[in-house]
């Protein structure tokens, strides 16, 4: 199984040249919010000119979960209990894809509301469930990034309290981790080439941020900090935060 995982991963280097990746929270007062996911891979499409699109076709897709698992809800209560769970966690997502091979742009984006930032979750494995799913529409059966990002090795969570917030990373198998490691050596500089930013905006202004390169906006009440991807799957500790603001 972690031979699989491995050669995976290293089957996505190859298309994972320049491609960026961005994670965007916004939280109100009230401590609801919502939360985006972005994979930017226009690159990919310059980068596999014909081969990405023969047909000159455009995908324009949006799905709505909750709409999706309304509609299979018969067929999804013949599945095992902790399938439909699987499945229910989707729900409050909606996901739009856009590949163009005349204007080669390649975007994925996948949001959701909240009401508590501990909801949310690490949003690669958002994805990973969403391309499990059949029969969603095209969108899902093309996507390039099923069973993408260092989700086997680690989790992610988030908090709120007070004037704190915390994405926390925990690796749950370290030796999946070191064989990912190992596996990716010899592509450092492709990894390098792509990027994974933190876009985050609070209700209150930012007293300090844990990451050295966190770039603030003019009120002080959101930053953006743009790590190596690399780092993220090498090291997807290198991904936690801290953010303390103001009273």
């Amino acid at each position: 199984m972690k031979k699989i995982y491995v050669l995976t991963v290293c089957l996505l280097l190859l298309i994972l040249s320049s491609c960026e990746f961005s994670e965007t929270i916004h939280i109100n007062e009230n401590g609801a919010g919502t939360m985006s996911f972005s994979f930017d891979g226009s690159q990919l499409m310059q980068m596999g000119g014909e081969s990405m699109g023969t047909d000159e076709k455009v995908l324009d897709s949006t799905v709505v979960f909750k709409d999706f698992l309304e509609a299979k809800k018969d067929s999804i209560a013949t599945l095992p209990k902790d399938e439909q769970e699987r499945l229910k966690a989707l729900e409050n997502f909606k996901m739009h894809m856009l590949m163009d091979p005349k204007t080669q742009k390649m975007v994925i984006d996948i949001n959701t509301d909240f009401e508590n930032v501990e909801e949310l979750e690490d949003m690669f494995k958002v994805l990973n469930k969403a391309n499990e799913l059949k029969e969603t529409n095209e969108a899902q059966q093309t996507s390039p990034l099923a069973k993408m990002g260092a989700t086997e090795s680690s989790e992610v969570s988030y908090t709120y309290k007070g004037n704190v917030f915390k994405r926390i990373v925990t690796v749950v198998n370290p030796e999946l981790l070191e064989s990912t490691k190992d596996s990716l050596a010899d592509a450092e500089m492709i990894l390098a080439a792509s990027t994974y930013t933190l876009n985050y905006h609070f209700p209150k202004k930012i007293k300090s941020v844990s990451l050295e390169n966190a770039m603030f906006s003019a009120d002080h009440k959101s930053f953006s900090a743009e790590l190596s991807f690399k780092e993220y799957m090498t090291n997807p500790e290198s991904l936690n935060v801290e953010v303390i603001l103001e009273d």
